[in-house]
């Protein structure tokens, strides 16, 4: 067995643990956590927010930095190239890419003005940037489910 054949289901179940704990995050907190929320009054509801956000992030990041890396040791070392993986693989790569760009874009913008209006106690402005969040985790979970039906049935678009 030579190294190859041991790294491939390493990075392999690696990018599938991180695509589960980014994607099953948002879905988790936007159709199970936020509803429930929303029968808190702004300054509980907003410092939930506060809590969850920089725990789920760290996780995030480290999903930010797994998924390309597996992703690329995958295609070059199991196919070759993007040519020979499929199209659903392309799809994978450009749309994963996006989500990248929009969790940045939440983290770098939204996120940093809502901890310092949650810090400030300035409900009606933190409620203002939660939004900006919510609209960004839900592009990013629908993005995340196209992406993960690419990987699962993509072999099979023939």
């Amino acid at each position: 067995m030579d190294l190859i054949e041991i790294l491939f289901p390493i990075a392999s179940t690696a990018h599938t643990l991180a695509a589960v704990i980014w994607v099953g995050g948002m879905f988790f907190a936007h159709m199970a956590l936020r509803p429930s929320l929303m029968e808190e009054q702004p300054p509980t509801r907003l410092r939930v927010w506060s809590n969850v956000f920089p725990r789920f992030f760290a996780w995030v990041w480290l999903s930010v930095v797994i998924l390309p890396a597996t992703g690329y040791a995958m295609v070059f070392v199991d196919f070759g190239s993007f040519a020979a993986a499929g199209h659903h693989v392309t799809l994978m790569h450009g749309v994963g890419w996006v989500m990248v760009i929009l969790y940045a874009v939440l983290f770098f913008r939204p996120f940093s003005k809502f901890k310092a209006e949650v810090a400030a106690e300035n409900w009606p402005a933190a409620a203002a940037h939660l939004a900006v969040i919510r609209r960004i985790v839900t592009i990013n979970l629908i993005l995340g489910l196209l992406v993960i039906v690419a990987g699962v049935s993509g072999r099979f678009w023939g």
